[in-house]
């Protein structure tokens, strides 16, 4: 009588433990499922704080967020010249030279000329210009497809953005002409 009375006993804990891990593989995939059918997706993010070089007073931060249509980038920046500025996300994330030549070429995964980034031939780092105000302070905010925050090859993580003294003219190869880097920073993820 003890031994069938131990026997419900282990059957019913595993049948409970059996319960249990179902509830949690179950939970799991709907989570899963949910992430696949984009009803709770996580927010990919990475920043660069910008920071003055060849010899600029310019500063500024910079934000991406991934989107189902792409990246958006929103940078600003204060203590520049009024006008317009070459904006670019240049291939290395080091921006240790005094005047950001550390961070390379523009960021160009798909090989392709240097251009507005609306165009069909352009670098996946090219940018446009960013039109700075009277009082020295400027912002740009766009959505760029083919680019990435989740690692891969077009992912903007551990890759430099750099403001540049001069309005880029979109055409001149390799670079649109832009001038002096006067402000760069290294794109880092964020952990949320």
């Amino acid at each position: 009588m003890k031994r069938n009375v131990m026997m419900s006993l282990v059957v019913a804990g595993a049948s409970a433990l059996l319960f249990v891990a179902g509830s949690v593989s179950g939970a799991a995939n709907l989570g899963a499922d949910r992430a696949a059918s984009g009803s709770v997706v996580k927010s990919l993010e990475a920043t660069a704080k910008l920071e003055s070089k060849s010899g600029s007073t310019v500063t500024g931060e910079a934000e991406f967020t991934e989107k189902k249509d792409g990246v958006e980038v929103s940078i600003q920046i204060k203590g520049a010249k009024p006008g317009p500025h070459g904006v670019h996300l240049h291939d290395k994330g080091d921006c240790s030279a005094a005047d950001a030549s550390s961070a390379g070429g523009h960021f160009n995964p798909d090989s392709k000329a240097h251009g507005a980034p609306g165009a069909e031939a352009h670098h996946a780092g090219d940018l446009g210009n960013m039109q700075v105000g009277a009082n020295g302070i400027g912002k740009l905010k766009m959505m760029v497809k083919g680019l990435t925050v989740a690692p891969g090859p077009n992912s903007v993580v551990g890759h430099a953005v750099v403001i540049h003294a001069d309005p880029d003219d979109m055409k001149t190869q390799p670079s649109g002409n832009s001038g002096a880097r006067v402000a760069c920073g290294v794109v880092q993820a964020e952990s949320k």
